[in-house]
């Protein structure tokens, strides 16, 4: 990019929940940002959020749109790849939501066509930016829980319907994990790296359920153990993270609260914005003593913030696509592990490996 205005110019592919609750929102809080272009099937949902935005009904026709900096991709899972690589391929830069991709093939692909043009692909790895994540993270880099023995992270809510969506029908990137499981993943790689071996769990445990709705994974780096749980049948909640060193334990019991605040509506340059009333509790081993950490604030609008540095040429990429193919071939090895009973180690490059 070198416009004198520096305004990133984004044509966002797909207008359901995800971009509907987060990128449009969050691309719209974020100073230097403007949506140009939007392809849906929907054109008076998108003039209703975006009004001077051009409705594109193929995505196809989006991603090689003339006069944009960064294509959004929004859509279906097993869209992404073949988007990604077409507006590559238009010499566009580009972010994919979660899950990267499918495969890890795929993946791979895609991260090698962005280190030969040069352009900037990015995964939207937005819950880096959560408050749960990053009072753990603290807690984690101040030494004050000493060597960490056990890390557990786990999203568990009460979904007991199975809904007629593309999510829950048997398909390409269909499924829980594919779901949650990047974010999960990806929190985990940024405080451990890649794990030696990776064993999963998966089930379908809602009547009438066709993809899984449950999983485990337990990741191991040695003797410290990451356990990565998410459920559908969890009345009350579990805590968000448990964390427990040699010398103290660490829990925060509430979710990060971006989510439900942009489903209310609220915009994020509100003062409420991110504002965690939940903070973690240190239980510290030897003496006994309970402290309360500063709550966190969380802004997802960090990943748009970063980005646009990246894109400017003055800062790094936030999510890059090794780091993305990374938590693909975790997800590969997850699968692999359910379907044969077994831990699994991980298929990570040299430089997916150093992304971390």
């Amino acid at each position: 990019m070198s416009r004198p205005d520096s305004v990133v110019r984004v044509g966002l592919v797909g207008f359901g929940f995800v971009s509907r609750t987060f990128h449009v929102p969050l691309l719209q809080a974020t100073d230097g940002y403007r949506i140009i272009a939007v392809s849906s099937s929907k054109p008076d949902d998108v003039r209703a959020m975006c009004p001077d935005a051009e409705v594109v009904a193929d995505p196809k026709k989006l991603v090689a749109y003339p006069d944009i900096d960064l294509v959004v991709i929004a859509s279906p899972n097993e869209t992404h790849a073949p988007l990604a690589e077409a507006a590559m391929r238009a010499g566009h830069n580009v972010v994919v939501d979660k899950p990267f991709t499918i495969t890890l093939k795929q993946a791979r692909r895609l991260a090698t066509m962005a280190r030969k043009s040069g352009l900037v692909l990015s995964v939207f790895q937005n819950r880096r930016w959560d408050s749960d994540f990053l009072a753990i993270q603290e807690a984690i880099k101040r030494g004050q829980l000493g060597r960490i023995v056990l890390f557990e992270s786990r999203i568990d809510r009460y979904r007991p319907d199975v809904r007629e969506r593309w999510r829950e029908v048997p398909g390409p990137g269909a499924g829980l994990l594919y779901d949650l499981g990047p974010h999960l993943i990806d929190q985990t790689l940024l405080l451990f790296g890649i794990p030696k071996t990776v064993h999963a769990t998966l089930a379908r445990q809602r009547r009438g359920a066709r993809v899984d709705d449950f999983f485990q994974l337990v990741l191991r780096y040695g003797e410290t153990v990451a356990v990565l749980q998410a459920g559908s049948l969890v009345s009350g909640g579990t805590p968000r993270f448990s964390v427990h060193g040699e010398n103290a334990s660490v829990v925060k019991m509430k979710p990060d609260i971006q989510e439900d605040q942009l489903r209310a509506g609220m915009s994020p340059r509100s003062r409420e914005w991110g504002v965690d009333p939940d903070a973690a509790t240190v239980y510290e081993g030897a003496s006994g003593k309970t402290n309360i950490l500063k709550a966190s604030r969380g802004d997802q609008r960090g990943f748009y913030v970063a980005l646009r540095e990246a894109l400017l040429g003055r800062g790094r990429n936030p999510v890059s696509p090794e780091q993305g193919a990374s938590v693909m071939a975790i997800l590969e090895a997850a699968f692999k592990s359910h379907e044969e009973g077994c831990a699994v180690a991980p298929k990570v490059s040299k430089e997916e490996r150093g992304a971390w």
